[in-house]
């Protein structure tokens, strides 16, 4: 049974991923634990509210350093909503700027709608070859609730390394819904309050943390 950390910084969603995760078979543990979080064969770096306050939240309990050294022995992470954002290096929210971890190139900002916040359930274009959307069908849908988001992918190809595949959604514009960057996942939806489809999802993410 994989061993994860959810990783405790004051975020709204914990429990709501803790008990996705444990619905397909995951030993969950909710902590700010620095050591537990760098040395758990999963973690997963949940978010709900303003990127700045996420940051200061990230920040108290040394998340940049806990991601970046699991990122550095190859040991994965996987980022939900504001946890995917704040991997980026920076978001803008009501004339509010902050540092991301900036693990990827690009800004997180409004999204240009109609109607804001996103929120309901939506498809999502996932590239062939995704581990992460396997076994879902284009037409399956996962539930959002945001109204900022990348809206560019901006970090370059290199041909020396597999490039991340990048997952796109559309609301009023396109923006990115999900990425999978070698040990580094993240999902712009919430997959543990996406019912079934989410739950494959988490189950596809454990499968490759057992590698």
């Amino acid at each position: 049974m994989s061993r994860i950390v959810v990783l405790d910084y004051g975020s709204g969603n914990l429990r709501s991923a803790e008990r996705a995760l444990r619905r397909v078979g995951a030993d969950v543990t909710v902590t700010s634990d620095f050591d537990a979080a760098c040395d758990a064969d999963g973690l997963v770096v949940p978010g709900v509210g303003a990127f700045a306050h996420c940051m200061e939240g990230l920040n108290a309990v040394r998340g940049p350093q806990i991601i970046g050294r699991r990122l550095a022995g190859g040991r994965p992470v996987l980022g939900i909503c504001v946890g995917m954002q704040v991997l980026f290096e920076r978001g803008v929210e009501f004339g509010v700027e902050a540092d991301g971890c900036g693990e990827w190139p690009g800004t997180v900002e409004r999204i240009k709608a109609d109607v804001l916040p996103h929120m309901g359930w939506n498809t999502v274009r996932a590239p062939s070859g995704s581990t992460l959307f396997a076994g879902l069908d284009a037409d399956t849908r996962f539930y959002f609730v945001h109204s900022f988001g990348v809206r560019r992918w901006e970090l370059e190809e290199s041909h020396a390394i597999r490039p991340p595949l990048v997952t796109w959604a559309h609301h009023g514009e396109d923006f990115v819904a999900g990425v999978e960057n070698g040990a580094l996942s993240a999902t712009q939806f919430h997959p543990e309050k996406s019912g079934d489809a989410g739950a494959q999802l988490l189950q596809n993410w454990l499968r490759d943390v057992v590698g």
